[in-house]
Parts: structure tokens; C-alpha cells; sequence
């Protein structure tokens, strides 16, 4: 069986087919189809079913280049495969965001899959929010991305990001350089999401201002935090005492966001988390959210979702 499907521009072409026809070949693949460029016309040949899978998909792809929107990276495309596979729809809200808001001029950034959205979307809505889940979901990195847009539309006045100085195997204290250089491979994470979305003149001349400030947990202590975007990553290495002196920094006009992973805590064996316990003392409080990933999230490598998968499976057949 075949199905033509009619082309109008190069444009349009460049976006289906990829970076060295690489899109074109993964949709064969994923879809088991062969593509075929006949003049002005796509031709889909294979068995009924894939198809009209494969076809629906293209024609969605079409239709947003059509639109104005960017070439299809890999990530997204992988993200509408799963769905049309699955015979799920996108929604009008993931389309828009498909074709990615774009912060640096050099990166596409933005929310992709379906959780992904309503996380984002939370972190408009409340005060405090708490993203939780597994590694690769764009938990730190969507955060990110929310503060700078806050930064840019001058809802905030500055942006603060910590986490937690868990020492593993190696003690600060014996680590060369100064207090900075001692923590800084702590934060380089929260850097480079940083450097994805701002032009790095931007983001030294913030730096030097204090607008952007980028410190292990421990100098939150003492401080009010006000008219700020503050994001707190890798919250499962918070102690209870240091999740409530964060949470208790928060001043007025700020907001909050707290990510992190319960199952991938460096804490020392049998120290309560500060994470864990806030889930269950904070849930239902007004102007709280939590929001919680699963392996449909992670936007990394295919095969970590598969992994996360699996470790997931193990730990509830415990």
C-alpha cells in the first residue's frame, strides 16, 4: 500500500527531513515505512497501519512548518513519535511549544513533553513548587528556563540558585583553590543550563551585579530573600533543618522552586530527608504545588528512560 503526500517547499522539506535525512530515516525506522522524494510528493509505502501513523505525523510536521515554526529537533520528534504511535493527539498548548521559544539565539529551550508542560505551568501559577522525579526530566533545566523569561519581563529583579555542598568521598577542606573553586564543580550543573538560555556577556555582567547569584545552600542562611526567582536543585541532599531554612527565606514578590530526586539522595545512611518530609507536611497548603515526573518525561538518551524503567520495576517488586 502507499500514500502521497504533497510537498510545497524546500522549507518544508528541510524541516521534515533533517540534519543529513536524519528525521526521515527515524521515522522510517520507528514506524517501519519507506519515504521516498518523488518531484513535489512524498511517497509512503508499507502496510496500512503504519501508514496512517507515519502519514498523520508528517502531515503534523508539514503543517507547522507551514505555521512558522522551527525545524523539528530530535528530542521533539522522538516525543511525537510516542505519540502518534500511540494514537494520542497534541495538544494546541505542546504544539505552540514544539517548535521551542528560543532565549539564546543558539539553543532551543522550552517545555516538551506533556508533564514537562504542567510543571512549567505550575511554576507560573504558585509561589512554591516542587519538581520531583527521576534524572533527565528537565527539572533544573525548565526552572531555568521559566527564570529567565521572569528575569527578561522584569516580574523578578534577580535570580538566585543553590544546592546543597554534599561532600562524596572527597572533603572539601583538602580541595584546592578558594571557598568558590572549592564548591564550583557543585554548581557547574546549575551554570551550564544557564548558558544554554543567556549570551555569556549577559550572564558575567549579572554575576558581577549580584542579578545573578549562583551559592551552596549554606549562604541562604540568615538572609531575606525578595522580589527573586529562586530555584533550589538537588534538594534530596537537603537535611530537614536545611529544607526549612530555605523554604523560610522566601520574602516578598519571590518565588520558589525546589527540585530534586528521592531515590538518588548522597545523604548519609539514615538521615531523614528535608524533601521527603516536606512532601508530606506542605501537601495542600495554598500556593504550594507539587509536581512529579515519571520516565515518560526524561528527554535524554532513549535508552534512560528504559533504565529509570527498570530500576523503577526492581524497587517495587521489594
Amino acid at each position: 500500500m502507499q500514500k502521497i503526500i504533497p510537498v510545497e517547499s524546500q522549507q518544508e522539506l528541510q524541516s521534515l527531513f533533517g540534519l543529513h535525512d536524519q528525521n526521515i530515516r527515524t521515522i522510517e525506522k520507528e514506524f517501519r515505512v519507506k519515504i521516498t522524494l518523488r518531484g513535489e510528493h512524498l511517497k509512503i509505502s508499507g502496510t496500512s497501519g503504519n501508514i496512517k501513523k507515519a502519514t498523520s505525523l508528517i502531515e503534523y510536521i508539514l503543517d507547522a512548518s507551514r505555521s512558522g515554526q522551527s525545524e523539528v529537533g530530535r528530542t521533539d520528534l522522538l516525543y511525537l513519535i510516542n505519540n502518534f504511535q500511540k494514537k494520542k493527539s497534541v495538544s494546541s498548548i505542546e504544539a505552540q511549544n514544539l517548535s521551542m521559544r528560543r532565549l539564546s539565539g543558539t539553543k532551543q529551550v522550552g517545555p516538551k513533553t506533556k508533564g514537562q508542560h504542567g510543571y512549567v505551568e505550575a511554576i507560573k501559577k504558585y509561589d512554591v513548587v516542587f519538581g520531583i522525579g527521576p534524572a533527565g526530566t528537565g527539572k533544573t533545566y525548565l526552572a531555568m528556563f521559566c527564570a529567565v523569561e521572569a528575569l527578561k519581563k522584569q516580574e523578578v529583579r534577580r535570580i538566585i540558585l543553590t544546592r546543597p555542598a554534599i561532600e562524596a568521598g572527597e572533603s572539601l577542606g583538602f580541595l584546592p583553590g578558594d571557598m568558590y573553586e572549592k564548591i564550583s564543580p557543585y554548581l557547574r550543573p546549575l551554570y551550564d543550563a544557564l548558558y544554554d538560555m543567556m549570551e555569556a556577556s549577559a550572564i558575567e555582567k549579572y554575576l558581577e551585579t549580584g542579578i545573578i547569584e549562583v551559592a551552596p545552600l549554606a549562604y541562604m542562611r540568615g538572609r531575606t530573600l525578595n522580589d527573586a526567582f529562586i530555584i533550589l536543585d538537588e534538594a534530596q541532599n537537603c537535611t530537614v533543618e536545611q529544607m526549612k531554612m530555605f523554604l523560610t527565606r522566601l520574602g516578598f514578590d519571590s518565588k520558589a522552586v525546589i527540585t530534586g530526586d528521592i531515590t538518588q539522595s548522597d545523604l548519609p545512611d539514615g538521615q531523614p530527608l528535608g524533601l521527603l518530609q516536606a512532601q508530606e507536611i506542605l501537601k495542600g497548603i495554598e500556593g504550594i504545588k507539587f509536581v512529579y515526573f515519571s520516565g515518560a518525561d526524561v528527554v535524554r538518551h532513549a535508552l534512560v528512560q528504559k533504565i529509570i524503567e527498570a530500576y523503577d520495576k526492581v524497587n517495587r517488586n521489594k
